[in-house]
């Protein structure tokens, strides 16, 4: 039986945390059994905003490091990076032809990454989301696993499969996403989602005892002012940690005892150190091993986008047919 295509992608901004781990990471490694599964390092995306040059290429086979270490299976999936496969751009450049300006700019994202970075409003980061459709439409993927923060790109692909279509012939399919259950993952300080940027996030490669220090003074109930205080475990995001990490009956537990004060912010916290330690080490140490082996990572990379660059060349066969280009 033929599995049906996926696609989705990440930027190289550095390692990875454990919202993103939750909110996207672990549903790539579960959907890669079920689906034809293309995953990409998105460093085209990424060279809208400000960025170090010099570290830019170890911080994207990193990255890949760290996906593989995470359960991405190059046997059960294609991993690959972005800007090794050229029709990337050169189906985005056409796509810009069918993408009314109008709704380019009434894109949220666009919106508050242009509020962010008020010295680089460039056009780059107005036609992010035309990219965007051509990453998933170059491989005519029938599923998209997104963040709910993403469906309006993904309805733009869309509407921009809608217009190619009408205006050139059926093409492309049209994307249906597949979002994820998991729950918004604050920062440690309970304020923002959790960010590298903001400096409020857990890396899945910390220690044990790096992991402790940023527990140790993370955010909880704003209303807990003492140890004898009921807690609110539905407001505290130490809680939405547990869930996510510790075993459902340990979560009963906690959730019992936290609103009688039966136990304390310390004591919470140490127990979701011992479930995210567990969780991570095994992480940590495969991405430990496969640091060591740069090597193989490219090799992976290599491979992936080797098969991409046959999809592609096939999918923009047809694409410059349609538009009556010159073969």
């Amino acid at each position: 039986m033929t599995r049906t295509r996926l696609f989705s992608g990440i930027q190289p901004t550095g390692t990875l945390h454990i919202g993103n781990y939750l909110g996207a990471i672990a549903n790539w490694v579960r959907l890669q059994d079920d689906h034809d599964a293309i995953y990409c390092v998105v460093d085209y995306h990424a060279i809208t905003i400000e960025y170090d040059v010099a570290g830019y290429a170890a911080r994207t086979l990193d990255l890949a490091a760290a996906l593989l270490a995470c359960g991405l299976d190059p046997k059960r999936c294609t991993l690959f990076v972005q800007s090794q496969v050229p029709q990337h751009t050169e189906l985005a450049w056409i796509f810009n032809t069918v993408t009314p300006m109008g709704d380019l700019g009434r894109m949220t994202q666009f919106k508050d990454k242009a509020a962010r970075n008020q010295d680089n409003i460039n056009t780059g980061l107005f036609t992010y989301p035309v990219l965007m459709a051509a990453d998933v439409l170059l491989y005519r993927a029938l599923r998209v696993p997104v963040g709910e923060d993403q469906i309006q790109h993904l309805e733009l692909a869309r509407e921009i499969t809608r217009k190619f279509n009408a205006r050139f012939g059926e093409t492309f399919p049209e994307p249906l996403p597949i979002l994820s259950h998991a729950k918004r993952i604050l920062g440690l300080d309970g304020q923002a989602k959790m960010s590298k940027s903001l400096g409020n996030h857990v890396a899945i490669d910390e220690t044990r005892d790096q992991i402790w220090a940023k527990l140790r003074t993370a955010f909880t109930d704003p209303q807990r002012l003492r140890r004898a205080d009921p807690g609110r475990p539905e407001v505290c995001n130490m809680f939405t940690l547990h869930q996510a990490f510790t075993p459902a009956d340990q979560v009963a537990e906690i959730d019992r005892e936290c609103r009688v004060a039966g136990i304390g912010c310390v004591d919470c916290k140490k127990r979701l150190l011992e479930t995210l330690d567990q969780h991570l080490a095994p992480i940590r140490d495969r991405l430990d091993d496969l640091r060591k082996r740069p090597d193989d990572v490219r090799d992976v990379l290599h491979a992936g986008g080797a098969r991409c660059r046959q999809l592609a060349a096939e999918t923009m066969r047809i694409v410059r047919d349609r538009l009556g280009l010159l073969g």
